[in-house]
């Protein structure tokens, strides 16, 4: 039996470059806000909040991928365990747009006051 140790730092440093490589843009991104992603809305919220949300839930995924190992699991484990946080995230995405339009466009739309 050989007990062979592989060193992974290679793969560490390709995770940590990557992983601040998106949050380099992101923060880059807040910074600035370009007027073209800013200005411009899909589906009830501007380009700009739409790139933010998408990478962080690539940096979220490719977290647990890395440093839970799930690359090397099986496909089913790998589902199991993605798929209802994905499934969540995007539930809990759909109703935070959906009530904060509503909150939105009663205070635009009635004679309540923005108080805060």
């Amino acid at each position: 039996m050989s007990d062979v140790h592989v060193s992974n730092t290679k793969r560490i440093w390709f995770v940590f470059a990557l992983l601040s490589v998106v949050t380099t843009v992101e923060v880059f991104l807040g910074i600035v806000k370009p007027e073209a992603l800013h200005l411009h809305r899909f589906l009830g919220m501007n380009l700009l909040n739409w790139i933010f949300y998408i990478l962080t839930i690539f940096k979220a995924y490719y977290i647990v991928w890395a440093f839970m190992h799930m690359e090397g699991e099986k496909s089913f484990l790998r589902y199991a365990v993605v798929a209802p946080v994905i499934f969540l995230v995007l539930y809990l995405l759909f109703i935070l747009l959906t009530e904060a339009d509503y909150i939105f466009e009663v205070f635009k739309n009635s004679t309540i006051k923005w108080n805060f």
